[in-house]
């Protein structure tokens, strides 16, 4: 039972930093920017019906 506790302990604590880390350098902002000419393309592509 404590190698249980203990295993969760750690992985909430791993979760925690590697959300802290993300926080810090602003990564999920800079991996969006990347992504974004990729999504326009996709989204540029597709076909509008534009009837009011």
């Amino acid at each position: 039972m404590i190698k249980v506790l203990l295993v969760i302990a750690i992985v909430l604590v791993s979760l925690w930093i590697l959300s802290m880390i993300v926080y810090f350098f602003n990564l999920d902002m800079k991996l969006t920017s990347a992504i974004q000419p990729l999504l326009a393309k996709h989204y540029d592509k597709i076909k509008r019906d534009r009837k009011i």
